[in-house]
């Protein structure tokens, strides 16, 4: 359900729900994969400066044509019908106001190539600013609306001088061999060979003149992310770019990021923190004093917990917001005032706000309740705050709320219509006592219709990471409404290593991948086969990435599950630790390579327990997968089909670690479903 608050400091509780209520219960249908297709995916609100209009993005699904076009909306504050505005090109995106609120900069494919545009607040007169030849994205407006830093990827011996890149683009194309050649490690990452090419800073008048160069040489600006705040920013009075680096010579070893500044105008650049491990996220006070930003304490250790820091730019000096949370800041925004700033932090699987004096002192929650809230922003006079937020059971939507108090308001409905004729179950808790008597929390979804009286097949759901979590949040991927609708009981459990509980509970996982994590989701199963209303002979269990390994753990330890499904999961540690790219992650977790520590890879690794695999499983992996690299999928269905064990394996040639492309996403979950029903329906 909606926010709650627990302060008058913004507002109360969120508008209910409409669409639940539009269709009777019986004449609504079970919320299948194609349903889920057809969903309009909210992201990237935007408040203009004069608090009129929110911009957001609007991802569509075309699943005919195999592409999931992006376009730019806007919506009032004050409530209203949202209004698209762009139409051209595949991916519209990354809306920023001009500071009177009359144009929007944004990064479009319209033109054949990521480049930056600008259009009028109604969608008119869209004209084009950027022609690189290297592309451009992550536009953000200087403040006074003169010029626009972006990014873009180019060749260190060219920079911002686009006849050297695109005659070297031309050149790439036109050879023959396509080898490569490397000297150094990090060659490759997540789905993509590491090129000449580097990412960079730019800057450019909003004429399209004065292209520069902001940053340069072999390190990427920023470094690679996998979400969260921006890395970058602008200084309030326009002269100054905070932005986040990594320069160790070791690249695949190291998180140690740290921030530093330039010059809009280009000039010197200024390393301004010295953090062990990874300094990210810069956000200037609104007043320019301050500099707010992210940080980790343990170098190489991408599951530290981050804090929140504050930086003053008159002595240097720094200091954390944060230090009495247990619990990782998220993003963050600063008050209009400059004397707060509020952050998330996820919580036992919601993600609430909460809000600290920049001097430091006691944080105070803001929100809180059964959901995912994210994107908060003030309006210029602080009388308004528009955030989104969505759920285990609804999508996302943007909200407005007076910061006086008062009941906030849904300002998008796009889904409304779609899930007003489907049912969708909401999320329960389940809290379990594990080994040394932690408690575990689990959430579970329950089919549509669900009745005491009937006896479920379940299915466990196990997620990545290891440090990650399932909770009151909406995913496109592994949603559990669809494992739901095909008539399970979907239990999804936090075990040792997951986020939300505390850095204790966190830091438990590392060097024990088999160990208190095993028991603790065993544990859950006990407890979820005593329940009356399910059926403890047809349990099923799936995971992915780390999710993946426990699966392949499972084979090897229990026989509780009537079936497997096993997508990109690690299965060979030592082989993992020589094909995988980020070497801080099995350093960290393993306490060195293979080589330094054998013994501990040989404990738990999988492919040890190979003659104790029993259970039929199915194998999926993305060939671009090069996280967990192709080869552990192909080793575990080897392994499985050596042992005669029921398996199947499924590839998917243009994915990577996650299956993205719609008909590959309808194809993943019908091969999915399809497996697990051959084997629980055979009761």
């Amino acid at each position: 359900m909606p926010s709650k608050l627990i302060t008058l400091l913004l507002m109360v509780p969120a508008a209910q729900w409409t669409w639940a209520q539009a269709l009777p219960s019986a004449a609504r249908q079970p919320f299948g994969v194609e349903t889920m297709l057809k969903l309009s995916r909210i992201s990237e609100p935007v408040l203009s400066p004069d608090g009129l209009l929110v911009a957001f993005t609007v991802q569509t699904v075309d699943v005919a044509n195999n592409t999931k076009p992006t376009q730019i909306y806007v919506v009032p504050t004050a409530g209203g019908t949202p209004r698209q505005l762009t139409r051209d090109g595949k991916a519209n995106g990354r809306p920023r106001w001009s500071p009177d609120s009359k144009r929007i900069y944004f990064v479009s494919d319209r033109s054949g190539s990521s480049q930056i545009w600008s259009m009028f607040a109604d969608g008119s007169m869209a004209t084009q600013l950027t022609r690189l030849s290297t592309e451009a994205s992550g536009l953000l407006l200087t403040p006074d609306g003169q010029r626009v830093v972006f990014l873009s990827s180019v060749y260190p011996e060219c920079g911002s001088d686009d006849v050297c890149n695109a005659g070297k683009i031309e050149q790439e194309e036109k050879n023959k061999v396509k080898a490569r050649l490397y000297t150094s490690l990090l060659y490759r990452h997540w789905n993509e060979w590491r090129s000449p090419r580097r990412q960079h800073l730019m800057v450019v008048k909003t004429d399209g003149s004065e292209l520069k160069q902001l940053t340069a040489g072999q390190y990427d600006v920023p470094p690679f992310s996998l979400g969260g705040p921006d890395d970058y920013a602008i200084s309030p009075d326009s002269m100054e770019v905070a932005f986040t680096m990594n320069v160790d010579a070791d690249a695949a070893s190291s998180t140690n990021s740290d921030i530093y500044t330039v010059p809009v105008a280009g000039g010197e650049i200024v390393k301004i923190t010295s953090g062990a491990g990874a300094d990210a996220s810069p956000a200037y006070s609104p007043d320019g004093l301050r500099l707010a930003f992210r940080s980790q304490v343990r170098a190489g250790l991408e599951s530290d917990r981050w804090r929140l820091m504050v930086l003053d730019r008159a002595t240097g000096r720094s200091q954390s917001l944060t230090e009495g949370v247990d619990r990782w800041v998220g993003s963050f925004t600063w008050s209009p005032d400059s004397t707060r700033i509020f952050f998330t932090s996820e919580d036992r699987g919601r993600t609430g706000v909460q809000v600290v004096p920049v001097t430091g002192g006691g944080v105070r929650n803001v929100i809180t309740g059964a959901s995912t809230v994210d994107d908060v922003q003030f309006s210029g006079d602080g009388k308004t705050i528009i955030y989104s937020e969505a759920s285990g059971s609804s999508p996302t939507e943007i909200y407005r709320a007076n910061s006086t108090g008062g009941a906030s308001v849904a300002l998008t409905h796009l889904n409304d219509s779609i899930l007003a004729g489907a049912r969708l179950t909401a999320l329960e808790e389940l809290w379990t006592e594990g080994l040394d008597r932690t408690r575990i929390q689990s959430f579970i979804v329950k089919p549509p219709g669900f009745s005491e009286t009937r006896r479920y097949p379940v299915m466990v759901l196990i997620h990545g990471g290891p440090q990650g979590s399932w909770g009151e949040a909406w995913s496109y991927r592994w949603n559990p409404q669809v494992f739901a609708a095909a008539g399970y009981v979907v239990v999804m459990p936090n075990p040792r290593g997951s986020t939300g509980y505390g850095q204790k509970f966190i830091d438990e996982i590392s060097a024990d991948w088999g160990g208190k994590a095993y028991s603790d989701l065993m544990a859950v199963t006990d407890q979820v086969s005593a329940l009356p209303y399910v059926d403890r002979d047809r349990m099923v269990a799936a995971g992915g990435s780390y999710g993946g390994y426990m699966v392949n753990w499972l084979l090897g330890h229990t026989n509780r599950f009537k079936a497997l499904v096993s997508h990109a999961g690690v299965f060979d540690l030592r082989s993992m630790a020589g094909e995988t790219e980020e070497l801080w992650f099995v350093k960290a977790e393993f306490k060195g390579m293979p080589w330094d520590s054998p013994a501990l890879y040989d404990q738990w690794s999988p492919s040890k327990f190979v003659k104790d695999f029993h259970t039929p499983t199915l194998v999926i992996h993305g060939e671009q997968d090069y996280r967990v690299p192709m080869g552990q999928g192909l080793q575990l269905f080897t392994a499985l089909q050596s042992q005669k064990v029921a398996s199947r394996l499924l590839l998917f040639p243009d994915e990577g670690h996650w299956i993205q492309k719609p008909q590959n996403t309808a194809l993943w979950y019908a091969q999915f479903l399809g497996w697990m029903d051959q084997w629980v329906n055979r009761m």
